[in-house]
């Protein structure tokens, strides 16, 4: 890996973000054809929050959040901060200070593979982060990593500009020449379902709804009236 920092990324069309961010993690993951979908330890330090913009990407080392001090200056407004580690890390790489200094960019959250600590403050501030683990375990700052090259983060590979849409139901990828193909499905999934909500409301069974009945009985499932009839 290049030591390397990219000034200049493009990013994903700003109305796809929009309702990609609206339509939440699940919807987009189906809209995406089941793909894109980070590692579930990869939990929000807070519940609540649901975010989606573009990415800005960071390779740093284990132990180690000097490349993303670097990054932080490489941040627009509405941007999400998304980090992997070259290997296995929980150590708290990420606290209150780098989040001040984010906030200050208009970034809108952190995604990182590795550790967070002062969850207690980032909470006040409303700064939210998906990360792997909760700790305290300090970093240092001596080796050199990447900014806005591809990064794995979580299982997923991570172009900058992508889309990041992040909630309670973990983290999703969109990229960024998908991201208005995707945006649309998604938008259809959404309407879709408020149909079948409705419906369901009303009292109506999903295995009629979804035309299951058929294909039950073909299965093999069978009904009895009484269980010594079974």
């Amino acid at each position: 890996m290049k030591p390397v920092v990219v000034r200049n990324i493009k990013r994903a069309d700003s109305n796809a973000i929009g309702t990609l961010g609206a339509v939440g993690v699940s919807t987009a993951h189906e809209a995406l054809g089941r793909s894109g979908l980070m590692r579930p330890y990869m939990r929000p330090i807070w519940a609540g929050a649901q975010i989606a913009g573009p990415a800005v990407t960071v390779t740093a080392q284990p132990g180690d959040n000097w490349m993303i001090h670097v990054a932080v200056e490489q941040c627009q407004k509405g941007d999400i901060l998304v980090v992997g580690c070259t290997t296995d890390n929980t150590d708290g790489m990420f606290g209150e200070l780098l989040a001040t200094a984010l906030v200050a960019r208009g970034v809108i959250g952190l995604v990182i593979d590795a550790g967070c600590r002062d969850v207690k403050a980032l909470k006040e501030m409303g700064f939210p982060v998906w990360s792997k683990a909760i700790s305290a375990k300090g970093t240092v700052k001596s080796t050199l990593g990447a900014v806005n090259i591809p990064v794995v983060c979580a299982g997923v590979n991570v172009e900058p500009g992508d889309v990041v849409v992040a909630d309670d139901d973990g983290v999703c990828i969109v990229p960024k020449k998908l991201a208005v193909e995707t945006a649309a499905k998604a938008q259809k999934r959404a309407d879709d379902e408020d149909g079948k909500r409705k419906r369901l409301q009303s009292g109506e069974l999903s295995l009629d709804m979804y035309n299951m009945r058929e294909g039950l009985q073909k299965a093999g499932l069978v009904y009895v009236d009484k269980p010594e009839d079974v």
